[in-house]
């Protein structure tokens, strides 16, 4: 009997084993308790009998540095975290494979890359708390006494998609707004979460977030006291990203991970977990306690390339603006 106990238990081992695994390269706020990745890791591992193992390496910023000093090295199948600011940078890598992904997407721009699937966007904006008089546009707040949080775009996709932002409104005044925002700014973090949490503790008026941030406060803290600033010039967009990557010892499973991150399933996981809007929305819409997107005029992004190639220009600015 012995023997056949232990007979069984090396059968369900090699069965176990034999469970074929997908790893993902993602943000560490993925898979906390309070965001998607938990309820997609079972949304998915129920359907495709695998197994999915998140590895959380920093803010997007931090885990493309990564995959490009690993090259093809890398243990991921597929990335998941990256924005249309960095896509350029990723293509030119030569490590990820067509998607095969088709969809009718719900995005403030169309979309046709045959790499990277967008599974999920809002607005960068200066969130504040209802009492506090909001500035109507970046001189307005470069003007006024408000204290802001903002973070390092070295290491933060919301930090990267703020100097774009600038850049892309104002062209080549940006320097002058970044030199007015200068004694605005109380400090700069590595990641976003430390910022939020830091305005949360009352340390800021305002702190660079999302138009949809106030959603998670609505809905998960029936909190209404919080509230995101539309800027005259335009709010600039965050489409995020995924992405699967040549090497990957399991490319067809890779490829039904990023069809299944489009499903109605993973598309409510996003929205109230990283509290964004759907890439494709559910048949239910917008979950309630979401405001709808701002009119398309209002909405600022410039094309991979062009981020890719204003980025270390409107890097050297914000450095500068800052160190004086």
């Amino acid at each position: 009997m012995k023997r056949l106990a232990i007979a069984a238990g090396i059968f369900w081992a090699g069965a176990l084993s034999a469970q074929p695994e997908l790893t993902v390269y993602t943000y560490e706020s993925f898979f906390t308790e309070w965001g998607p990745g938990p309820r997609i890791k079972a949304a998915f591992e129920d359907q495709c009998d695998c197994r999915l193992n998140l590895l959380g390496i920093g803010d997007g910023a931090t885990f493309l540095a990564r995959l490009r000093l690993e090259g093809t090295r890398n243990r991921a199948d597929v990335v998941l975290g990256l924005d249309t600011n960095q896509i350029a940078t990723a293509r030119e890598t030569g490590l990820f494979a067509p998607s095969g992904v088709e969809a009718d997407y719900d995005l403030p721009v169309p979309w046709d890359d045959p790499l990277f699937v967008p599974y999920d966007w809002s607005l960068f904006a200066f969130v504040h708390r209802k009492e506090t008089l909001a500035p109507g546009s970046f001189r307005e707040l470069a003007d006024s006494d408000l204290k802001i949080i903002i973070q390092d775009p070295r290491s933060s996709t919301p930090g990267l998609g703020l100097l774009l932002w600038v850049r892309d409104a104002y062209g080549d005044e940006a320097p002058g707004i970044w030199k007015g925002l200068a004694d605005n700014i109380v400090t700069v973090t590595p990641g976003w979460s430390e910022s939020y949490g830091l305005f949360l503790d009352g340390e800021s008026d305002m702190v660079l977030s999302w138009t949809t941030s106030p959603a998670y406060h609505r809905i998960a803290e029936d909190d209404d006291s919080i509230e995101a600033a539309l800027f005259s010039e335009g709010n600039y967009a965050q489409i995020e990203v995924a992405a699967r990557l040549k090497n990957s010892r399991e490319p067809e499973l890779a490829q039904e991970f990023l069809q299944f991150l489009l499903s109605d399933k993973a598309q409510a996981a996003f929205m109230t977990g990283n509290w964004m809007y759907p890439a494709v929305l559910p048949p239910g819409g917008l979950a309630e306690g979401f405001d709808p997107p701002p009119a398309p005029e209002k909405v600022l992004l410039l094309d991979p390339e062009r981020a890719a190639a204003l980025r270390d220009e409107a890097l050297a600015e914000w450095l500068d603006a800052l160190s004086r």
